[in-house]
């Protein structure tokens, strides 16, 4: 779907408040009632923003909106230039929205053009790592008025934090794993990848599909970010966040401001 004269200036208007640094007090033009138009605002403002894509952030529709919108999730772009290795300090827009999410990580190899299902997609797969995904948005309400607003501007996304891997993911079942989040060392939320559908893998089949019918090729190496295991948990400047995965395995970031 290509982006209308309107949408492309919404789409100008949130790259132009990221590169400036400054908060957008209100949506920059009419908000996306559908998904097609959300994606296609993203699109635009990803071509106009010329970045590699190294990633991309898989998040969860609000089950009372799911008939609303057509479908469980959303998709947004994580860009090369803001993947960052464990005990990283990652920058958000300090008056606008952010949020630290523990979530884990799919790195996929050589998708190609078969279909797939939720056990084939497995195949794809070459690691998994435990991460942290940096939500944060110019504009602080992005995510009060429904996921095609959260779409529009990258899926609210400004960074990933990759930690270590998980090393024997082929051969446990990664819903029952225990993941704990916790922010200047205090716990905020604990659960398992039970919260997430049907889990990492029905996330990574769920953005193959969606950046198919979209026309965007997935190169090998592209991370997948499946998904907020304990809930989106806003952060401040200067605190810090830490996830405890199966109970040994931690990855942690500080957070800086522009």
């Amino acid at each position: 779907m290509l982006a209308t004269p309107e949408q492309e200036t919404i789409a100008r208007a949130f790259l132009a408040a990221r590169a400036e640094k400054t908060p957008l007090t209100l949506y920059p033009g009419a908000m996306p009632q559908t998904m097609a138009d959300a994606y296609a605002i993203q699109s635009a403002a990803i071509d106009f923003d010329g970045r590699r894509i190294g990633g991309w952030k898989v998040g969860r529709i609000a089950p009372d909106l799911v008939e609303r919108y057509g479908g469980e999730r959303i998709a947004g772009p994580i860009f090369a230039d803001e993947i960052a290795a464990d005990g990283a300090a990652m920058p958000v827009y300090a008056d606008g929205f952010a949020a630290a999410e523990a979530e884990v990580l799919l790195c996929l190899g050589e998708v190609g053009d078969r279909e797939y299902d939720i056990e084939s997609v497995r195949a794809c797969v070459t690691e998994v790592r435990t991460g942290i995904e940096i939500a944060s948005s110019p504009f602080p309400d992005i995510n009060r008025h429904g996921p095609a607003v959260t779409a529009s501007d990258y899926g609210n996304n400004k960074g990933l934090v990759l930690g270590p891997p998980i090393p024997d993911w082929r051969d446990r079942d990664l819903i029952t794993m225990p993941v704990e989040m916790r922010i200047d060392g205090d716990p905020v939320g604990a659960a398992t990848m039970e919260t997430m559908l049907d889990g990492p893998f029905g996330s990574a089949l769920f953005l193959i599909r969606t950046l198919r019918a979209r026309g965007i090729a997935i190169a090998p190496g592209t991370w997948v970010s499946a998904g907020a295991i304990t809930g989106v948990h806003e952060i401040a400047v200067g605190q810090r966040a830490e996830a405890l995965f199966d109970g040994k395995i931690r990855v942690g970031c500080s957070i800086t401001g522009y």
